[in-house]
């Protein structure tokens, strides 16, 4: 048994790929105090950006980076990681009432120049969250299959331009990873998941947190903007560089994002994932 999964969880994570259902890890208040940041960090971002643009922030925004280093998080990330384990990524997502925004099929991992695969993504629920306004839906064991053939689309209502193609995955088995306010999931990096657009007229709002194994080494000619934070054990391997904690409670991060699907074809072909 780890610090907070019992074995029977950890079971279930190796063998789906996912795992919700925990306590919430923040209380009503606390939600409330959460929701009430988010609104501070919106206000810092300039005319015809959106929330997705509030990425990584956890570098220059201490609210935001005390969320994503709760110790009660980090226990459930060991259980899954193992003891020596780093932060890197954080982002928002946010769909608001009648939102015709869709988050294609997808795994993160083709999305992150990270090797090798062991990173695992936090989803903390910011209100209630559920079938009607758009959870997150995620294709179970699809984990174990590799990294499966994405293409670039920009006809498309996703958020993303790189979606997994057809017929690698069975959509019939989806299944929605619906969360109370102040509780979370947390899924594989290889993980199938995507999300439907919110018909609903209650706003869906989530943030994203990343973590890898001290062993994973992001690619610096892809991303050379990346920064890890150790939450837990020891970086022996100190492959990457190395964060500053923020004091500013809220403070906007000025640099640029760079995945494989903003640094384009070219790195898609220098990490191994196309001809």
């Amino acid at each position: 048994m780890g610090k907070r999964l019992t074995e029977d969880q950890q079971r279930f994570y190796a063998t789906n790929g996912y795992i919700l259902g925990m306590p919430p890890v923040f209380a009503p208040q606390q939600v409330s105090e959460l929701n009430e940041g988010t609104d501070e960090l919106m206000k810092l971002l300039r005319p015809g950006e959106d929330s997705k643009e509030i990425r990584e922030w956890h570098e220059s925004s201490r609210f935001l980076y005390d969320v994503c280093t709760n110790p009660v998080i980090l226990d459930y990330i060991e259980d899954i990681l193992g003891p020596d384990f780093y932060l890197w990524g954080s982002n928002f997502f946010i769909k608001p009432p009648r939102s015709n925004s869709t988050v294609g099929w997808h795994q993160d991992t083709y999305y992150w120049p990270l090797d090798p695969k062991i990173s695992a993504t936090v989803w903390l629920a910011l209100e209630d969250v559920d079938e009607q306004n758009a959870a997150m839906r995620v294709i179970p064991g699809s984990h174990k299959v590799g990294l499966l053939k994405h293409s670039r689309s920009s006809s498309t209502d996703s958020v993303l331009t790189l979606e997994c193609e057809g017929g690698q995955y069975r959509e019939d088995l989806a299944v929605s990873l619906n969360v109370k306010a102040g509780a979370f999931s947390i899924h594989d990096d290889k993980l199938v998941h995507g999300s439907p657009a919110n018909n609903s007229e209650r706003r869906r709002a989530g943030l994203t947190i990343r973590y890898s194994s001290t062993i994973v080494k992001c690619d610096l000619s892809v991303n050379p903007y990346f920064k890890t934070y150790l939450c837990r054990g020891v970086d022996t391997y100190k492959h990457n560089p190395v964060g500053v904690v923020p004091t500013q409670k809220f403070g906007r991060l000025e640099r640029k994002h760079i995945s494989v699907e903003e640094a384009g074809v070219e790195a898609e072909k220098k990490l191994g994932l196309v001809k």
